[in-house]
């Protein structure tokens, strides 16, 4: 059993509050609610998978709160990524998931947010961590993530669009790429009904971005999602893909999601 949030959280006031154990960190779009009824397509975007390594938690403190009509804030230190020159560096390989984590290199996650207009997200992140590896590595060495997104809605229309950039340091990353790992997705929609609603997203990425080798990826999505309850949705999209020096994954999802 995995526990993705358990934590015990105090108000320091009505609008400021502090939290300590397990929680979502606060990045990206899907990181923190990301049940399958509140997304399009039967997949997660790759770019909040590859890049940002959704479903990510850890273990750690946390301050947020308000900090005017509107903006929010978060900020958080935690349990960092332990990644390695075996996975290439790659950040999804080093969520540690609290259990048995190496916090001997912690991270700092700070977001500013603004919804102060009905049926707008725009929000910015960034995270630091002096050694991605843990110090197991002598050449690798620190992290930082910069995240900006916008999630609108606006009657039936929506549009979801991220972009996302780590920067690593050191040769070890150098040399396979990964000191530059990097994507963006644009996602409009239309909500036919409160039943049914259409999609399309763009996505790229590439977790070899400092290299000269062709390692770019692009996903095209199309499809519908279908609610029959407000907490249950049928999914069906077309996946596309036109990727240099990589294997082209096409064809079609089905899906069946509920939350509770």
């Amino acid at each position: 059993m995995e526990l993705e949030q358990a934590y015990v959280e105090y108000d320091l006031t009505a609008d400021q509050h502090i939290k300590g154990g397990v929680f979502l960190l606060p990045v990206g779009i899907l990181n923190e609610t990301h049940e399958p009824a509140t997304f399009y397509g039967v997949e997660r975007n790759p770019v909040e998978t590859y890049i940002i390594p959704t479903t990510w938690w850890a273990g750690g403190v946390a301050l947020n709160g308000e900090i005017a009509p509107g903006w929010s804030y978060d900020l958080a230190v935690h349990e960092g990524l332990n990644t390695s020159a075996s996975s290439d560096y790659a950040v999804r390989s080093g969520r540690q998931k609290t259990s048995e984590a190496d916090a001997h290199d912690l991270a700092s996650t700070a977001r500013v947010k603004w919804t102060g207009a009905p049926g707008v997200e725009l929000a910015a992140s960034v995270q630091y961590q002096e050694n991605i590896t843990q110090d197991n590595d002598p050449t690798a060495g620190e992290a930082w993530l910069f995240e900006v997104h916008a999630d609108i809605r606006r009657g039936p229309f929506g549009l979801r669009s991220l972009y996302a950039f780590w920067d690593l340091d050191g040769s070890g990353p150098a040399a396979v790429g990964a000191d530059e790992q990097t994507g963006f997705y644009v996602e409009p929609s239309y909500r036919i009904n409160p039943q049914w609603g259409v999609f399309g997203r763009y996505n790229q990425w590439d977790n070899r971005a400092g290299d000269n080798s062709d390692s770019e990826q692009v996903q095209y999505n199309a499809g519908v999602n279908f609610w029959p309850h407000p907490d249950v949705v049928l999914k069906a999209d077309v996946q596309m893909q036109d990727n240099e020096g990589e294997k082209n994954d096409n064809g079609f999802n089905l899906g069946l999601g509920y939350q509770f």
